[in-house]
């Protein structure tokens, strides 16, 4: 089993579907202080050096961070690296803006189990309309009724480091805006924070959105509620991110573009760093667990020569 959902322990009335939607003043504010700032001081001191910073402070956040930092090693121990690494990618993704290491890995869990039952809150499934969706993942949070327990990790609770980064998710921005600052002034800061922050949140809910309502299907997970969908053309932005329904298939899978025609940038950079001696240990579809409830719904998915049910059933794979 996925190692997240055995983070959740339901309790016979956890119900995923039983939440009230409400406006989160701190995240409200967050973004939209961001954003506004970013429009305004970012058409002030615009300029193609700024723009520059802007999207190799986003690349770094999102690919080493988000991607494989938060998600695949922190939330799927999808692969081994040294402790320090680990935590240096926790901390640019806590950059990305979206929360620190406790949000974000109950936010993931809760959403997956959530999307693993037979119903859930149109919150975590992503299926009210666009504005309306927007507007609740933005700047509302979800309040269940009767959540599951959640037992938080080792490797967070018994942390001090990690515990601080989460106390002071926002306040890390600004080390990070004084070394831009000192290098490249105002207009550096407005893109290289306001800018990039703006937009990473922006862009993980539209992604989001799409990954769960459009898009080709390989797998069909039997009796849930919510199934992924890949979003084409956006796996070099996206850090190979939106290959969400191979991510919903194979969650603890380091690997998510599974086949040719799917950039996975994450995987690339993984694999340099397993040059490196920094990562060894990479899990992939064919080390997981077989799920009887995951069904091919193209050929190509059963013929895919790292994951084939028949043959893992034989015990060939």
């Amino acid at each position: 089993m996925s190692a997240n959902i055995d983070r959740i322990r339901p309790t016979p009335l956890s119900n995923a579907e039983d939440a009230d939607v409400r406006w989160s003043p701190v995240k409200s504010l967050w973004w939209s202080t961001m954003c506004l700032t970013w429009v305004i001081g970012g058409s002030l001191y615009f300029s193609w050096q700024a723009l520059g910073v802007f999207l190799m402070t986003s690349a770094i956040t999102l690919c080493g961070g988000h991607s494989l930092g938060m998600h695949r090693k922190f939330i799927h121990d999808s692969f081994d690296c040294p402790k320090w690494l680990e935590i240096i990618g926790v901390w640019l993704g806590t950059l990305v803006g979206l929360g620190g290491p406790y949000t974000m890995i109950y936010t993931h869990d809760i959403r997956d189990w959530a999307q693993r039952q037979d119903r859930c809150h149109p919150f975590l499934s992503h299926q009210s309309p666009m504005l309306k969706d927007f507007i609740w993942q933005i700047h509302c949070k979800l309040y269940f009724r009767n959540p599951p327990n959640f037992d938080y990790p080792d490797k967070l609770t018994q942390s001090r480091l990690l515990g601080f980064i989460q106390a002071t998710s926002m306040l890390q921005q600004i080390p990070l805006a004084a070394v831009l600052y000192l290098w490249g002034g105002l207009g550096f800061v407005f893109w290289g924070i306001c800018g990039r922050v703006s937009v990473s949140i922006f862009g993980h809910w539209l992604i989001g959105y799409f990954a769960h309502n459009h898009g080709p299907r390989d797998w069909h997970v039997q009796n849930a509620a919510v199934q992924g969908h890949n979003v084409r053309f956006c796996g070099l932005i996206t850090f190979g991110e939106c290959w969400h329904n191979n991510h919903h298939a194979f969650p603890d899978s380091a690997r998510i573009g599974l086949y040719k025609d799917q950039i996975d940038p994450g995987w690339w950079v993984l694999l340099a760093l397993k040059k490196l001696g920094l990562v060894w240990d990479m899990k992939t579809p064919e080390d997981l667990d077989f799920r009887a409830e995951l069904l091919p719904v193209k050929a190509k998915s059963s013929q895919l020569p790292i994951y084939n049910p028949q043959a893992k059933t034989a015990g060939h794979l």
